[in-house]
C-alpha cells in the first residue's frame, strides 16, 4: 500500500491572518462584505451538508447525476494519469472519476483543511492500494507547486465553486490553473447554469431556514475567532437574483441600527437599520460565456455535459 504524502504550503497561522485581513477589509468598505470561505467551520460544514439534501438545493444532486452518468466519457476524453482536485474536502464525488480513470496513477487533493485531506486520502489509499495520493495543504487561489506526477493531468474544480469568484477573480484563477497545465492536460469545471429566477432564489433561501442559519454562522465564526460581539439574531438572511450580473447574492440585513465591536482588530463598526452586508456571490453561467472566459486564458472548451434538466454543467477544457 502506498503511503499518504502530505505537503503543507500554508504557514501555520495563514488562516487566522487571512480571516483578520478579510474581516478588517470587509467591514470597512461600502457596501460591507465578508468572503464565503469563512462559512465553513465545523458547524458551517455540517449545515452545508444539510443544505445539499434540501429539496430546493439542486446543484449537488445535479452534479452527482452527471458524474454518475458521464465519468466514463470524462475519463476517455481526458486520458488522465494524474487527477488534481482543488478544494477537495472529503473527495466524495471524486470517487466516481477515480473509479472511471483506469489509467490513473496519482491523485493530488488540494485543500486548506489538513484533517479533511488526511481522512479522505487514507480512505482512498485503503480502497486503491496502488494509487499515489499527494495531499497539498494549500490555498488553491494562490500559486501552487504540484508534485511530480505523470501526465496527462486533469485538474478538477467541482461544485460550482468558481461562481463564488467575482469576474476579475475568476480570470486570475483560470490563469493560475492554466499555468499548472501542459499541452494535453485538462480542466474539469463544474458550473451552475442560468435558469428561472424563482428556482435560483429558492435554492438559497429554503423554507426550513437551513441556508439562513448557514449564512448567519459566519458571524459566529468572527465572534469566536476575533472576539466580536455580533448578534446573529439581529440580522436577517437575504437572497436576491442580480439579473444584470447573473448571480445570486446572499446578504445579511441589519434589523436595527447597531454597533459591532471586533476587539482583535480594535474595530467598532456601525450598521444602519436595513443595511445589508454581502456574504456570498454565486454566479450562474451560460456555455458561450464560460467558453469565452476559458479561451481568454488559453483553455479550449471541448466537452460539455449537463444533467437531464440542464441545471448544471461539467465542462472539459484542454491546453492546445
Amino acid at each position: 500500500m502506498s503511503p499518504l504524502h502530505v505537503t503543507r504550503t500554508l504557514p501555520e497561522d495563514a488562516t487566522g491572518a487571512a480571516l483578520r485581513a478579510d474581516v478588517r477589509h470587509g467591514l470597512t468598505v461600502t457596501p460591507k462584505t465578508l468572503p464565503p470561505k469563512w462559512f465553513y467551520d465545523a458547524l458551517g460544514s455540517e449545515l452545508f451538508e444539510r443544505i445539499t439534501d434540501l429539496p430546493e438545493y439542486y446543484p449537488t444532486r445535479a452534479e452527482r447525476e452527471i458524474l454518475v452518468a458521464r465519468s466514463g466519457e470524462i475519463a476517455a476524453a481526458s486520458r488522465a494519469r494524474t487527477l488534481v482536485e482543488l478544494g477537495s474536502g472529503s473527495s466524495e464525488k471524486t470517487r466516481y472519476l477515480i473509479d472511471a480513470l483506469t489509467s490513473l496513477e496519482a491523485y493530488v487533493p488540494v485543500d486548506v483543511s489538513e484533517s479533511a485531506l488526511t481522512q479522505a486520502g487514507q480512505a482512498l489509499i485503503a480502497e486503491r492500494p496502488g494509487l499515489d495520493v499527494h495531499a497539498l495543504i494549500a490555498d488553491f487561489t494562490a500559486p501552487l507547486e504540484l508534485p511530480r506526477t505523470p501526465g496527462p493531468r486533469l485538474v478538477a474544480f467541482l461544485g460550482g465553486t468558481i461562481g463564488n469568484l467575482l469576474p476579475a477573480e475568476r480570470a486570475k484563477f483560470l490563469a493560475l490553473v492554466r499555468s499548472m497545465l501542459a499541452p494535453g492536460d485538462g480542466l474539469l469545471l463544474g458550473t451552475d447554469l442560468v435558469k428561472d429566477e424563482r428556482v435560483l432564489v429558492r435554492a438559497y433561501d429554503d423554507a426550513a431556514g437551513v441556508t439562513a442559519a448557514f449564512n448567519k454562522n459566519v458571524l459566529a465564526v468572527v465572534n469566536r475567532e476575533l472576539g466580536a460581539d455580533f448578534e446573529p439574531e439581529a440580522f436577517d438572511h437575504v437572497a436576491v437574483w442580480d439579473r444584470e450580473q447573473e448571480w445570486i447574492e446572499m446578504r445579511l440585513r441589519s434589523r436595527t441600527a447597531q454597533t459591532v465591536k471586533v476587539p482583535a482588530l480594535d474595530l467598532a463598526v456601525d450598521f444602519a437599520a436595513g443595511e445589508e452586508m454581502r456574504t456570498e456571490v454565486s454566479a450562474k453561467f451560460r456555455r458561450d460565456g464560460i467558453a469565452a472566459e476559458l479561451a481568454a486564458t488559453g483553455l479550449e472548451l471541448t466537452h460539455w455535459w449537463t444533467d437531464a434538466e440542464d441545471r448544471f454543467a461539467l465542462s472539459l477544457s484542454v491546453v492546445r
